[in-house]
């Protein structure tokens, strides 16, 4: 058995890599066999050498998370010894460099999972990017953050958010008020971000002046977008011809970002998707990306990342395969 000793420079930061009753610490003690003790200005690890490097490894990126404004919860304590375990020190270490954004109370915006930052970087180099994952990855509040961003560079006049109205399970003319009143609830998680980093009041303002317009996919028809940062969320409830009419709006000066979870449907035929239709047709064009998350990428509560995971290991089980589909077409024929 061997022991080393890192250090801190607060014993804060120490109780902040613990977290609440040392959940963070026996995550990482059970993951890699070490003891880890508190020492108040450092943190001694004893175990086996090549235990205790990854322990250490794994305890130096997340007090330098802890460095950077940012109080780990047991997700990112998973993240960070997966990744550890798999040898992705560096790329781990690059998450805590520059902010994409800042909330209105100051905390910096920073990609939490390498997937993330490679998200953030393809809308950075790029026209359009369809961003494609399930629930819990960052898919729009990341690029809510971007379009933030650049029109606080002044890179491009203004913001638009859209999403399709489509009813999941519910119908939008039983819902009371007009319009606006009936749309307003599905693109709620839009206004939220916005929320976050500007403040409702200037929110407000910038609605009114059309700096930042939020509005159902249907009102972009006919339509040229120059100097702006767009957003289409919920795409996977798109048609072949609302994406086909979307991506169309494109003007100069302007970015397109789409985002949408394949696994969630809600179209009457999860068939005539047009997003599914629009990653294999755009999946070659330059200034295009198709960034894929993974249930890694999931920053919710760790039992989301379980339940994503759950669900791909049930469809894959119970979806016929390709030889058994093709075996009872010829059955039938």
């Amino acid at each position: 058995m061997a022991e080393q000793i890192i250090s801190a420079a607060h014993p804060d930061l120490i109780a902040a890599v613990f977290g609440s009753y040392d959940a963070n610490l026996n995550l990482i003690q059970k993951k890699f066999h070490v003891v880890i003790i508190n020492r108040g200005t450092g943190i001694k690890i004893t175990g086996e050498p090549q235990d205790i490097e990854r322990a250490k490894q794994a305890l130096s990126l997340l007090l330098s998370r802890v460095e950077n404004g940012e109080t780990p919860n047991e997700q990112t304590v998973r993240y960070v010894v997966s990744m550890v375990a798999d040898d992705a020190v560096e790329e781990v270490r690059q998450l805590a460099q520059d902010a994409v954004s800042f909330t209105l109370t100051g905390k910096p915006i920073r990609p939490r999972t390498v997937g993330q930052k490679k998200y953030v970087s393809a809308i950075a180099k790029n026209t359009i990017v369809l961003g494609i994952g399930p629930a819990g990855t960052g898919k729009t509040y990341l690029a809510v953050a971007m379009a933030v961003k650049a029109l606080k560079a002044h890179e491009i006049s203004r913001i638009i958010l859209t999403r399709p109205a489509v009813e999941a399970g519910e119908k939008l003319g039983f819902l009371p008020g007009d319009l606006q009143d009936k749309v307003d609830p599905y693109l709620r998680p839009l206004y939220d971000a916005l929320f976050e980093m500007l403040g409702s009041e200037a929110v407000e303002r910038d609605l009114e002046k059309n700096i930042i317009e939020i509005a159902p996919l249907a009102y972009m028809r006919g339509r040229t977008l120059d100097n702006a940062f767009i957003i289409l969320d919920e795409a996977q409830n798109t048609t072949s011809e609302q994406i086909k009419m979307f991506l169309t709006r494109l003007g100069e000066g302007s970015k397109m970002v789409i985002t949408g979870d394949i696994t969630q449907i809600d179209l009457p035929d999860p068939k005539r998707s047009g997003l599914i239709e629009a990653m294999r047709v755009l999946e070659h064009v330059d200034d295009i990306v198709i960034h894929r998350f993974s249930e890694k990428d999931v920053v919710r509560h760790r039992l989301v990342q379980d339940i994503i995971s759950a669900y791909a290991s049930y469809e894959h089980k119970n979806t016929p395969s390709n030889h058994e589909r093709e075996r009872k077409r010829n059955r039938n024929g």
